[in-house]
């Protein structure tokens, strides 16, 4: 009986996806404590920059929000590792608490035109729930899934 060889190149890509958004670039986790949870994350992905952001003026399921944000990000692979933990502000990670515990919370795809991809989204069902514009190249959106998929999130980022 011969043994077969394992493939190392990358499985193809699917170019029939509907929404054409591309490989994911990022997984995000939400933490209640990040500084009580940052060693076990390293000890499975390895070393994380941590910081701190604050985001005024964002609408959070229609209403507008200010919240802080401590993070911290591992991006030496071909995905983000992204750790949450609110420091104040109620946002879809506070809910993401509330409703599943601890855990796995969203994944991220690099796009352009924001507006039309939320829109594409939208049509086929999805929520826009969390949505925040820097400037004119740099925004990022949080869609609900529809209920039948598990109200799972995906957030777009547009930055150049």
């Amino acid at each position: 009986m011969s043994q077969r060889t394992p493939d190392p190149s990358p499985p193809a890509r699917s170019t029939t996806d509907r929404f054409g958004l591309g490989p994911i670039d990022q997984v995000g986790y939400v933490v209640a404590d990040l500084d009580s949870s940052l060693p076990r994350y390293e000890a499975l992905f390895g070393p994380f920059q941590v910081g701190e952001v604050a985001i005024d003026g964002a609408r959070f399921r229609g209403c507008e929000i200010d919240c802080r944000l401590k993070i911290a990000t591992h991006d030496e692979g071909p995905v983000e590792i992204e750790l949450i933990q609110v420091l104040a502000g109620e946002t879809p990670h506070t809910e993401h608490l509330r409703r599943h515990g601890e855990g796995p919370q969203h994944v991220r795809f690099r796009i352009t035109d924001i507006e039309a991809k939320m829109a594409e989204l939208e049509a086929a069902g999805y929520e826009d729930i969390f949505f925040k514009r820097f400037g004119p190249d740099v925004a990022f959106t949080y869609m609900e899934s529809p209920p039948e998929m598990g109200s799972a999130l995906i957030e777009l980022l547009e930055m150049p």
